[in-house]
């Protein structure tokens, strides 16, 4: 007997501003940039790949290829694609 699995796509849990917030934030506690280079794709996939490109004034291959594991974007990038997700970040100390 074969047991057949479906993909875990994080996106499809990503349906709340909380969900958002609490994934985001357990990346940046991690401290690993290409996590959070992930981590903002999967958030742009559950928002919708072309509304975020057009927010951050980015192409949508542009943010496909910007946001592909092992892509290193530049931080104006980053910036602008954290902006056009709605999403803050905040700075506390450790």
């Amino acid at each position: 007997m074969t047991v057949k699995l479906l993909p875990f796509d994080v996106a499809s849990l990503l349906d709340s501003d909380e969900m958002i917030s609490e994934y985001l934030s357990q990346v940046l506690e991690d401290g690993d940039s290409d996590e959070l280079i992930s981590a903002l794709g999967h958030i742009a996939k559950a928002r919708g790949m072309a509304k975020v490109a057009e927010s951050s004034g980015l192409g949508r291959e542009s943010l496909y290829k910007a946001l592909s594991p092992g892509a290193k974007p530049r931080f104006d990038t980053v910036l602008k694609v954290i902006k056009a997700l709605g999403v803050k970040l905040h700075a506390e100390t450790a």
